[in-house]
């Protein structure tokens, strides 16, 4: 008996149209698949930006630590990042100054200038000025350096060596931003407190004692606690962000520049969101001074 002339050999077999029946012995035609809903594009990358948080976590405490890479990185985040942060906070802390001081003459309780002032200004303006400086400096320089190494394929080289990009590159560049945040806090409080001090006591004809008397009336130490807590959360926010967008950079040269904007604009919306969960959840639980 011979076969069909659809099933002898060397005869094409014409592809069967979608809602055909199957001929029998005929294999099925394979679907192509779905492609994704664009409107889940959000949903997928806040996914892959909170695994890559819960990556690089894991490998913070796993050996071997790149004790040499994030000795550069902190140093170059550093550089970028200190004379900025200290000439933004003294018209920070002026301004501030200023705006408090005018209210509080207001209401005839010009003593709690200097407290109401450096609260503002340690609590809440100077987390937020290191946060968007290191995102604007050091964040997108590592978003740029990631992207490139990645448009180059480097880091698929480094996945076919057995080694962990996330571990060799993206760790020490975080922990570098969150070290630097941290230490950088501490200054632009000063700096900015400073600031305060003298445009209150020059241009507002306030007291200096006055003004210093009023920390310990208004100041606790849980509040540069949570302002040392902001500042090390935001720079690891800073660090995951520009690090998430540089592993995944598209259409090339140009996607990396992309990667880069994308990188500092949502870096600055989660700041500001962030700070104020944080604020409002600090408010809760620590009563202010006197209440």
């Amino acid at each position: 008996m011979t076969a069909p002339p659809s099933l002898q050999p060397g005869t094409p077999r014409t592809p069967r149209t979608p809602g055909t029946p199957q001929t029998p012995g005929q294999p099925e035609t394979p679907r192509p698949p779905r492609p994704p809903l664009r409107v889940l594009a959000p949903l997928r990358e806040t996914g892959k930006l909170f695994a890559l948080a819960a990556a690089v976590t894991r490998a913070i405490f796993r050996r071997p630590f790149q004790v040499r890479e994030f000795i550069e990185q902190f140093w170059f985040i550093a550089s970028v990042t200190i004379l900025p942060a200290a000439l933004v906070s003294i018209p920070f802390g002026a301004v501030i100054a200023l705006q408090v001081g005018s209210l509080t003459e207001q209401l005839g309780a010009q003593s709690f200038t200097g407290g109401a002032s450096v609260l503002a200004v340690i609590q809440q303006a100077s987390p937020l000025i290191v946060a968007l400086l290191i995102s604007g400096a050091g964040g997108s320089a590592i978003c740029a350096d990631l992207g490139s190494r990645k448009i180059r394929e480097e880091l698929d080289a480094m996945e076919v060596m057995g080694v962990s990009p996330v571990q060799r590159l993206v760790v020490p560049r975080v922990l570098a931003t969150m070290s630097v945040a941290v230490l950088l806090n501490g200054m632009v409080s000063v700096v900015g407190t400073l600031g305060g001090y003298f445009f209150n006591v020059i241009m507002q004809n306030g007291t200096p004692g006055a003004y210093l008397a009023s920390f310990s009336a208004l100041a606790q130490l849980p509040d540069l606690y949570i302002s040392e807590i902001k500042a090390l959360i935001f720079g690891f926010i800073a660090g995951i962000v520009a690090a998430h967008r540089g592993l995944g950079p598209r259409g090339g040269p140009k996607g990396v520049g992309d990667a880069v904007n994308q990188s500092v604009v949502i870096t600055f919306l989660l700041l500001f969101f962030v700070n104020m969960i944080i604020t409002a959840v600090y408010l809760q639980i620590v009563p202010p001074k006197g209440g």
